[in-house]
């Protein structure tokens, strides 16, 4: 598989999918057994999958807000999730 055509297929990957195979892929590597041909294959991969699921949680972090409310229960609006970094 081309480095292209890798980083299309994790583009492609759901946060969830992504990270179960970086868990396996860190998993395989911790237990050293694997060849040093491969552990860098793994390696690329894993930095692959790092950098994704790391974009799709900064996407879902700046969706997330905190509806704030009316005296009434009606919604006023919306702030930032976290108030200190906006």
């Amino acid at each position: 598989m081309t480095s292209e055509a890798a980083q299309t297929d994790v583009a492609a990957l759901s946060f969830e999918d992504a990270l179960q195979q970086l868990e396996t892929i860190v998993r395989q590597l911790e237990q050293g057994n694997v060849p040093l041909e491969r552990s860098i294959e793994m390696y690329e991969r894993g930095a692959q999958l790092r950098k994704h699921c790391d974009g799709l949680l900064k996407a879902a972090e700046a969706k997330v807000e905190k509806i704030q409310m009316n005296q009434d229960g009606s919604a006023a609006g919306t702030v930032p999730l976290d108030p200190e970094t906006a």
